[in-house]
């Protein structure tokens, strides 16, 4: 256990910073720039409004986009992806996985299965996202460390 980083306090939140900025960066811009021209333009109102809902549901998708993340905390991880929100115990996972060429950390859980966490992700800042592994796998391991020896003892 040597091995390990320090644990970050929990609880603690793993999200792709520069990916979001520019998500929601870019989706208030469309936002302005389509409402901007349906203003601009000669339109009805009916039109007018169809140019802002349009824009507002652009802006809608790339937050959802942005809004993807991974919660630790002490009873667990909570996994938000782009449509999809799951809450495992720490139990539940048996290893954080980012291999090279990964477009983010895949869980390996207890059921046999692999989850996806969307908010680790080595797009445009990888050494953060190779941190931010580090951290969970070493929060899953000190939590399987402290099980075992709940067991045994």
């Amino acid at each position: 256990m040597s091995d390990l980083p320090d644990l970050p306090d929990l609880p603690v939140t793993f999200r792709p910073g520069h990916t979001r900025v520019i998500l929601l960066t870019a989706g208030v811009a469309i936002f302005v720039v389509i409402s901007g021209i349906a203003l601009l333009l000669e339109l009805g109102p009916g039109e007018r409004l169809s140019f802002v809902l349009t824009g507002a549901l652009i802006f809608w998708v790339l937050a959802q986009l942005a809004r993807v993340r991974v919660v630790a905390d002490e009873s667990g991880v909570t996994v938000v992806n782009i449509a999809s929100k799951r809450r495992l115990a720490w139990a539940e996972i048996l290893r954080v996985n980012l291999r090279a060429g990964d477009p983010w950390v895949f869980l390996d859980l207890s059921d046999g299965t692999s989850l996806p966490a969307l908010g680790i992700q080595p797009g445009l800042a990888k050494q953060r996202a190779i941190a931010d592994a580090h951290a969970l796998r070493a929060l899953v391991e000190a939590r399987s460390a402290a099980r075992l020896a709940q067991d045994q003892g």
